[in-house]
């Protein structure tokens, strides 16, 4: 393995990062306009309602659940003018970008731009912000009244970084496992982790120069049936890798499984489970927050039951008490959506938030339990984690994907087990089908097992692989719970 003996969760040295940067930087022409102190005093200049961070420290203050979408198309203008539609409409924006881009292949997005160019519409499915470099990056959030955040899914994003942080960006997506094990099938996780370990020692270079940038882990992942436990674990890791490269601002995030209880329980112990691992290792000085992502999966075509599927998962989000919310569309079936569907998913959310934010889910022993349970659950796998790495959480990630100890259902990565199988109960939460290798106590699985089979009692047949593919497809077909037909 070419990286395990040399990765280690350990600040970068700054000389070694320096050197690196050097290279990283030459690696296409826009990013040779990047320099760090002038990006410092962009950062700096930026007013507080353009600071991610500040916005999400006032929405924890207030006890108010921000509203963010998803948006990005190939051109400049026409993205900056996406954004400004959306802008009255949400909280805080995005710069979603495109597939060439997190790939790494520049030469291809070039050439994307050229044809959308011709074609006079996007013809990629973001913003390919390292073609368009430094000085146009800034002119979208120049153009902007409200934070915006880097949004993608890159195992490298290194250059991606360079170019959006000095342009103004406040907050940046992502992670080494997250950005990986959900999106890639053949980089190897320690090169990815290796890689955002400098993104985050940048973002912790502009926290030295007195500028806050938000770090967000992803926490979908797969986006398919994923235990709590699972998304936990992987989130507080990457929380942990960016603390230590001097990050300070970390948005921890879930995607909802769909069951109302598992949903607030998740976001709460999600919190809670950060501050916890956090301060453990030593971590003291950080804002932490929580973002929760509507349903991932599959859809309805239908746009009326799509609102549906918008509005629980708002409501799930105020309930649960996340910081932010990311919002789908009714055009999630169809595709990319238009920007005016766009819209109506952050309208229809808004509606619901409004009517919830007053109202607070009253005390619950079920809620309660399943705090308990998740975080049993996370400090069992990460406990294996810490274990395998010797205590060091970059190294520990890497053996305990390749242990199975982490394991994302679905998820493409030839280092992922894939032998985790998750299913819905008789009530819809999400469950562990099969743990695979995963080391869950012996009595947490015994409930798991039990819940599965009260299901299977009330479908009268057996705990059966045929729930799992029942489930993934139940939502879009206007179920939460796969039942026979």
């Amino acid at each position: 393995m070419e990286f395990d003996k040399k990765l280690e969760n350990k600040r970068l040295p700054l000389d070694a990062f320096m050197a690196e940067r050097n290279e990283v930087l030459q690696a296409w022409p826009t990013g040779q306009d990047v320099d760090f102190e002038e990006g410092v005093r962009t950062q700096q200049a930026l007013p507080e309602s353009k600071r991610f961070s500040a916005a999400l420290a006032r929405a924890e203050r207030d006890g108010k659940t921000l509203i963010q979408p998803r948006a990005g198309v190939a051109l400049v203008d026409e993205h900056i003018g996406l954004l400004r539609y959306l802008e009255p409409a949400c909280d805080l924006l995005p710069t979603t970008i495109d597939a060439y881009t997190r790939l790494n292949q520049y030469d291809k997005a070039a050439e994307g731009i050229e044809r959308s160019a011709a074609a006079g519409t996007s013809l990629l499915n973001g913003f390919p912000a390292v073609n368009h470099g430094l000085a146009e990056c800034r002119r979208v959030v120049e153009s902007l009244k409200k934070p915006v955040q880097v949004r993608h899914g890159t195992p490298d994003a290194r250059l991606l970084a360079e170019i959006t942080l000095a342009a103004g960006f406040s907050a940046y997506e992502g992670g080494g496992i997250s950005y990986n094990i959900p999106y890639a099938k053949k980089v190897p996780l320690e090169r990815s982790i290796r890689h955002w370990q400098y993104c985050d020692r940048l973002v912790g270079l502009y926290e030295e120069h007195g500028v806050r940038i938000n770090r967000e882990p992803f926490g979908p992942l797969s986006g398919t049936l994923v235990p709590p436990f699972v998304s936990h674990s992987v989130a507080i890791l990457e929380g942990l890798l960016a603390l230590e490269q001097g990050c300070r601002c970390i948005t921890l995030g879930y995607g909802q499984a769909g069951n109302m209880v598992q949903d607030i329980a998740a976001i709460r112990s999600l919190r809670e489970l950060g501050d916890e691992f956090f301060r453990a290792a030593g971590y003291h000085d950080f804002q932490l927050t929580t973002v929760f992502h509507q349903w991932m999966g599959g859809f309805p075509e239908n746009e009326s039951m799509a609102y549906g599927v918008i509005g629980w998962g708002s409501a799930m989000a105020a309930l649960a008490g996340a910081t932010k919310v990311i919002v789908k569309t009714p055009h999630e079936a169809a595709g990319i959506p238009t920007r005016e569907a766009n819209k109506q998913g952050l309208d229809c959310t808004a509606q619901v938030l409004n009517m919830v934010r007053e109202q607070g889910f009253p005390p619950s022993p079920v809620v309660e339990r399943e705090i308990e349970i998740i975080k049993r659950e996370v400090r069992a796998v990460l406990a294996k984690v810490f274990e395998l790495g010797q205590g060091d959480a970059a190294l520990g990630a890497v053996r305990a994907f390749e242990a199975g100890v982490l394991d994302v259902p679905f998820a493409p990565a030839a280092c992922n087990a894939g032998k985790l199988m998750p299913v819905r109960d008789n009530e819809g939460a999400v469950r562990v089908f099969e743990p695979g290798r995963v080391p869950l106590p012996a009595d947490v699985l015994d409930y798991h097992r039990e819940r599965v089979a009260e299901r299977a009692r009330a479908e009268g047949r057996e705990p059966v692989f045929q729930m799992v593919v029942d489930d993934i497809y139940a939502i879009s077909k206007s179920r939460l719970i796969g039942r026979p037909r």
